[in-house]
């Protein structure tokens, strides 16, 4: 398996190269690995009158009754004058006792001509068509009757435009399948232990890669499909929780054994009650951190669900045992929000809170530096600007990173590196992304997770509409009588500057259009995008949370974390552009006060079905979690949060996170039962399992640790 696919008969050092530049393969190992993607079940042959042009791929058994050649100009070409260079197509007509069509090649035209020799028979595969009224199939694949082709399942594996031109065909690769596997099973050593494939009911590896490229029908391959991908999923979770099991007894945590006045405080003057998720997540948290280990948690809840709160409380309870906190965000804008939330808070407690941004004046740095040095500062809210090297703290016990996906490994990692003492601070990472169970399990699957899945009471849902462009002038009326009971719009586009492939609204038109649909003076519209500096971005973003503007344009920008209780109305410009995950949280920025708040997904003339059923579906729910895994079946596992995210830890080959959730829930449980009985793989049984979990696939990128 660990041999140089340079060396596999058929392929050698120019192929190797560029097997490996296009699709990543260095050995012979990895060449089985590539695992087809579909199957073409050639099981059945079809007369040539059932033919029809809108069929995948067909199979007709016909014999040739006439070749003919014809020059670049169209003109046939007689067979006493024939030079192959002056050939341009060959039409070959071929009959069966029902009907008769044509085979055409382009390619390979001289081999084909001394083939297809009338009167004999062949089985041609390939995609049907109709060229003027004549029924034809170019460049079917063409094979004897005895070949063996027919009655059995054919692979078909990911390619590429540059191996397809340097004749890497399907043939081609289902040949160097063959080879390998000959050179290769013989000698295969299993992977997972005999109790294993007996108690999970397995069949051997051999066998499943055998039927997994070379089906002999749909049950074998049924039983071979389920190995490898149980195999793939139960040896990545077996990765991921020995890591945690080694983290949660190796890394010592700072001890804190007290609620503390500040918290009962605080949660004593709070004008509302907790919800019974909150609640149990706190409990949680808490039993961490007193715990002896250190916290390593992802907090996941809907937008509004009230994951500041937890993070306000857990804070405090860090403080009350004689620690500092610090909570990260990703914005300027979200950490000035969560400044004002908290301080209000932490009114009643009497512990200092500080805001520490890029934009802080020398004279503030020096008073909060001073403050987290000599312990003073009990809670420091900021963006970045928390990890630079000047700043200290006494005691740092805590760090909240909210939205986690949006720091980098290396900025997260200076954070982890000021806790008190050399003991690392407890860790709660949050996120209002919903993140599928099973991607969950796979991205964070050694962490800690807590989810707060229940809304406070009173928060009203958000009436989501999907409508055209036929009903724009409707929605500018819409927001005219929102604006006139007092309250704000945001209007988002997925685009800043015209491109010329897609025809969507851009910004700049966008904000043309209603600042003339909005004139001065009755109504004020503020833009905020990317391009912008971070004053220009934060002044107009400052007056519309003021309400010194009615209408908010951006892009974007706002998706994450921006309060703006006022604001009932959240216009999507071309809606079928953004992910289910994107539209969800860009609804979640309104609604979040007492008034009734509406959501209007504006489409385009023409969007595909599975869009559709996107915006049809953001319709019909509120629930994120719903909304998350059906934009993983959708769109699959890497792109769930609007922008293409590369960060599964590793790479699947077979398993499927979006639809195979049964089969990686099962492989969870049996690995946990596993390392609860040996929790180091050291007993002589486990030894195939240690062996696998040395190889760089399952080297799993920690996840909890923020290093």
């Amino acid at each position: 398996m660990d041999t140089g696919i340079q060396y596999l008969k058929g392929v050698g050092e120019k192929r190797a190269q560029l097997l490996e530049k296009e699709l990543g393969i260095r050995t012979v190992g990895d060449l089985l690995h590539l695992y087809p993607f579909r199957y073409i079940d050639r099981s059945t042959i079809v007369p040539i009158a059932n033919v029809q042009p809108d069929l995948a791929q067909v199979q007709v058994k016909a014999t040739v009754t006439k070749v003919r050649l014809y020059a670049k100009n169209g003109a046939e070409l007689p067979p006493e004058k024939l030079k192959f260079n002056m050939v341009s197509r060959l039409s070959a007509m071929v009959s069966d006792n029902t009907g008769e069509m044509e085979m055409v090649f382009f390619k390979g035209v001289k081999w084909m001509y001394q083939r297809l020799v009338p009167g004999h028979t062949f089985i041609f595969f390939g995609k049907p068509a109709v060229f003027g009224t004549r029924l034809n199939m170019v460049h079917p694949e063409v094979d004897a009757p005895d070949s063996g082709t027919t009655g059995v399942l054919t692979g078909v594996y990911t390619s590429t435009e540059r191996l397809k031109n340097s004749g890497f065909t399907g043939k081609v690769m289902l040949k160097l399948m063959a080879t390998a596997l000959d050179g290769v099973l013989p000698t295969l050593e299993e992977t997972l232990p005999d109790y294993v494939l007996k108690e999970k009911g397995l069949v051997p590896l051999s066998y499943a890669l055998r039927q997994i490229h070379f089906p002999q029908d749909q049950s074998a391959l049924g039983k071979a499909s389920y190995r490898l991908k149980f195999e793939e999923l139960f040896l990545l979770q077996l990765s991921l929780l020995k890591q945690k099991y080694i983290r949660s007894r190796s890394i010592q945590g700072l001890k804190m054994p007290l609620v503390g006045e500040p918290f009962n405080r605080c949660y004593e003057a709070l004008p509302y009650q907790l919800t019974n998720a909150q609640k149990r997540v706190i409990r949680e948290i808490r039993e961490d951190m007193k715990s002896g280990h250190q916290m390593n948690r992802l907090l996941q809840g809907d937008v509004g669900s009230g994951k500041t709160m937890v993070a306000v409380l857990t804070a405090l309870i860090a403080v009350g045992n004689g620690y500092q906190a610090c909570i990260m965000a990703p914005t300027e804008v979200l950490a000035q929000q969560h400044f004002a939330n908290v301080s209000k808070y932490l009114a009643p407690t009497g512990v200092r809170v500080e805001l520490l941004t890029g934009t802080t004046g020398i004279k503030d740095r020096r008073r909060i530096h001073e403050g987290l040095r000599d312990g003073s500062v009990g809670v420091l809210i900021g963006t970045h600007a928390l990890i630079e090297d000047t700043v200290q703290f006494r005691a740092l016990g805590l760090a909240v990173i909210d939205e986690q996906h949006r720091f980098g490994v290396d900025q997260r990692a200076r954070l982890w590196s000021k806790g008190f003492g050399g003991i690392h601070p407890h860790v709660l990472v949050m996120t209002a992304t919903p993140i599928p169970r099973t991607l969950a399990m796979t991205l964070y699957g050694d962490l800690d997770v807590s989810v707060i899945d229940e809304m406070p009471p009173g928060r009203k849902p958000v009436q989501t509409l999907c409508v055209g462009e036929n009903k724009r002038h409707a929605m500018h009326n819409f927001i005219r009588e929102e604006i006139a009971k007092g309250r704000q719009a945001f209007i988002v586009y997925p685009l800043i500057f015209e491109s010329e492939k897609l025809d969507y609204k851009n910004l700049e038109l966008g904000y043309e259009e209603i600042v003339k649909a909005f004139p001065l003076p009755d109504y004020k519209v503020a833009i905020v995008h990317g391009q912008q500096t971070p004053a220009e971005k934060a002044f107009n973003m400052d007056a519309f949370v003021a309400g010194r503007a009615n209408i908010l344009v951006s892009t974007t920008v706002i998706e994450v974390g921006v309060d703006v209780p006022n604001a009932s109305v959240m216009v999507i410009e071309s809606a079928e552009r953004f992910g289910l995950s994107q539209l969800h949280q860009l609804r979640g920025r309104v609604g979040r006060g007492a008034e009734r708040s509406y959501c209007i997904l504006m489409r385009g003339y023409k969007i595909s079905k599975e869009s559709q059923k996107r915006l049809d579906l953001l319709c019909e729910t509120e629930n994120g979690f719903v909304l998350a895994e059906e934009d993983m079946k959708l769109r699959g596992p890497g792109d769930l949060e609007g922008t293409q995210q590369s960060g599964l830890p590793i790479s699947l080959n077979i398993a499927s996170l979006a639809k195979d959730g049964l089969i990686l829930n099962d492989a969870r449980s049996y690995a946990q039962l596993i390392l609860d009985k040996d929790p180091g793989l050291t007993a002589p049984a486990n030894a195939p399992l240690t062996a696998e979990l040395r190889r760089d696939k399952y080297l799993v990128k920690d996840y909890s640790q923020i290093s």
